[in-house]
């Protein structure tokens, strides 16, 4: 006898109905800001890789090199921070970079345990290729906004991330004071 004969006395093949439940979701993904956020994210991502691996770069390799464009020469440390990953992740990534002639390590002569990542003139190269496309993305993105509209979300995104940000800072010290006393 199956599970379902036996949980259910009966001799069919189909589980047993559920009823629905009896109100609504109190957060509809419609109404949810972090899944809505995650979901375009999560597209803008799709998009931009279609447009820059033609060009030999995972979307993984992006994210360092538009780090490094901004400020070449950073630590493996500072380069995991600006990108938020963990160092093992930034690692690999800098390996395969290597490997492929875009960065170079170089040893802090100062503190011998401190790679200093450094674009070649091929990584540095990529720059003119890649932002363009990387603008693409963001234009067709939000083609059916005015200046005013995107200016309007940019500053509402950014109110999103400070109360994070403080809310988040405000929980960390709690968190280590409360383990402190």
């Amino acid at each position: 006898m199956t599970s379902l004969k036996k949980a259910t006395g009966k001799k069919t093949g189909k589980p047993p109905k559920r009823s629905a439940p009896a109100t609504d979701p109190v957060l509809p993904f419609s109404e949810s800001v972090g899944y809505q956020i995650r979901a375009t994210h999560r597209l803008l991502q799709r998009f931009l890789q279609f447009k820059i691996e033609p060009h030999g770069i995972t979307l993984g390799m992006w994210y360092f090199l538009r780090a490094l464009w901004h400020e070449d020469g950073l630590t493996q440390r500072e380069l995991s921070n600006r990108v938020g990953t963990m160092e093992p992740t930034t690692l690999s990534a800098i390996l395969i970079m290597e490997k492929n002639g875009l960065v170079r390590r170089v040893r802090n002569p100062d503190d011998r345990r401190k790679w200093h990542i450094h674009l070649t003139p091929k990584g540095r190269g990529l720059k003119a290729r890649l932002l363009p496309l990387a603008r693409e993305v963001v234009d067709t993105a939000v083609q059916n906004l005015s200046r005013g509209d995107v200016s309007q979300l940019l500053s509402r995104l950014a109110e999103v991330q400070k109360n994070l940000h403080a809310t988040l800072d405000r929980l960390d010290d709690a968190h280590h004071n409360g383990r402190a006393g």
